[in-house]
């Protein structure tokens, strides 16, 4: 209890991490809102919304590497070091998936965008959205309740991905005759399900650091 009262006392007092944790959020949830523009958007209009996602992508990786650096440096962190480290990780983990749909489209010049790819990129987006709200309320360890029910939102739209990567695939095999095809839209598919595993990898640890902290 007492260990658990440092802790409260020093979340609020904390310039270096959660700064850091919000920004790499808030830039998250931009990169995955340019990614739906760009599957929404014609082929002559996503180069530019490539260009953005891969310089968010950039951006998140380096405060990813800022916050390991911080970690070098402080003694006194707002939480266990292994979960600031998990934590940023999988919110790199994350953006990372996103820009490799992104990278996949582009290079392999897909040019139907699938009804399957829309809704995995509005998935992930919503899912981005949860995990910023997620990291704002951290910052209350006081309010769990509140976190496990966003972190239950992300879990379950986890799911929902789950299955319309299932059918996806399975839409593909059934009716697509060009071999090359196949291999383009089951890779970015596949990016995308892997985005909302990460999502759910970050909706875990927010959990963890929440209930090792209530």
């Amino acid at each position: 209890m007492i260990i658990n009262n440092i802790f409260q006392f020093l979340v609020p007092k904390d310039k270096k991490f959660f700064p850091l944790f919000e920004i790499a959020s808030a830039n998250l949830v931009v990169l995955a809102e340019t990614l739906h523009e760009a599957v929404n958007a014609p082929k002559a209009e996503r180069e530019d919304h490539f260009k953005k996602i891969e310089e968010l992508e950039a951006t998140i990786e380096e405060l990813s590497h800022k916050t390991h650096l911080e970690l070098s440096r402080n003694f006194i962190t707002p939480f266990d070091r292994e979960d600031i480290h998990s934590l940023i990780k999988a919110i790199d983990d994350v953006a990372d998936n996103m820009q490799g749909a992104a990278s996949r489209m582009r290079l392999y010049q897909v040019e139907k965008i699938t009804k399957s790819i829309r809704k995995l990129t509005e998935i992930n987006l919503e899912s981005c959205q949860l995990i910023n709200e997620g990291i704002k309320q951290l910052k209350d360890i006081k309010n769990i309740k509140l976190i496990k029910e966003t972190c239950k939102k992300i879990n379950k739209l986890e799911s929902k991905a789950d299955v319309v990567f299932d059918k996806a695939v399975a839409d593909i095999f059934e009716n697509e005759t060009d071999a090359k095809n196949i291999i383009k839209y089951k890779e970015v598919l596949s990016a995308l399900e892997t985005a909302s595993d990460k999502c759910k990898i970050v909706s875990n640890v927010m959990e963890q650091i929440s209930v090792k902290h209530s």
